[in-house]
């Protein structure tokens, strides 16, 4: 045999030899017909978020930038539900956040944001933009099959200003918190039980370490100063723009306190899921 030709038997005996090896370095064969009783999913929250843009610069933003999320819900009629991120993969839409001790929410979340300019403010304070209804009753099927896909518990159900009140306002006041109570995704609070309440706090109020403890207890992130300083007047806002939107100011009041005392105390009905 001639010399060249030996050589090339050698180096396709070589390259037979090392494909082999690679078979066997990367050909695992895994077993998957045993499966673990003790698993969930790493999903615990779901977040509501509105864009502040139009939904051209919207999707730009999130496609482009260093910024994402799960879903887009638009604003054209019948609304485009856009899916941006995989449910699998970690978006980048909670940013820092906390609640119930839990923080840096992003790998532990799926974000949803609706097409909403947000506010503007004019000679007459800040205007917020409404929400119409069509992007509602798009969103709400949507909630109720991340929900069920990975057993969203009702109280992990949050607005982004929930989650970071320092640095964020979004839903905001008008969004329709009721309409997911009513939809039996979150709790229905006892409006009765809150007058009750209500009424017990005109004659005392609780000082603000009270409001503090309690903040923190529902799962707000909240200084524990006994200080109603700018942080904790954020914390409030967030609070009352969600549970008491027609008065978010920031201020310790006797409504803020019969509401957080049901929230924390009681466990408040919520309607089956229709």
């Amino acid at each position: 045999m001639k010399s060249g030709t030996k050589m090339r038997l050698t180096w396709i005996v070589l390259l037979a030899a090392i494909v082999a090896l690679s078979g066997c370095a990367t050909g695992l064969r895994l077993d998957t017909s045993k499966t673990a009783v003790s698993q969930e999913s790493r999903v615990k929250f779901l977040i509501i978020h509105y864009t502040a843009q139009d939904m051209p610069t919207a999707l730009h933003t999130l496609t482009q930038q260093e910024v994402s999320a799960h879903y887009l819900v638009g604003d054209d009629n019948p609304t485009t539900i856009y899916r941006l991120v995989d449910e699998s993969q970690t978006a980048y839409q909670a940013g820092l956040s906390d609640w119930k001790g839990y923080s840096r929410l992003n790998p532990s979340s799926i974000g949803i944001e609706i097409v909403n300019l947000g506010y503007h403010d004019g000679p007459n304070g800040r205007t917020y933009v409404p929400f119409p209804q069509y992007q509602i009753d798009s969103l709400i099927p949507l909630v109720k099959e991340i929900v069920a896909r990975h057993h969203i518990k009702p109280e992990n159900i949050l607005g982004h200003q929930e989650i970071a009140p320092q640095r964020k306002p979004d839903p905001g006041p008008l969004f329709p918190w009721k309409q997911l109570a009513d939809a039996g995704l979150i709790p229905t609070l006892d409006a009765a039980l809150i007058t009750a309440k209500k009424d017990e706090y005109d004659q005392q109020l609780p000082d603000i370490a009270w409001f503090q403890k309690k903040l923190a207890q529902h799962g707000y992130a909240t200084p524990q100063t006994g200080v109603l300083d700018n942080a904790t007047r954020n914390v409030l806002i967030a609070f009352q723009a969600r549970y008491r939107p027609a008065k978010f100011d920031g201020s310790a009041d006797a409504e803020s306190a019969a509401i957080l005392e049901v929230l924390t105390t009681t466990k408040p009905f919520t309607k089956p899921q229709q």
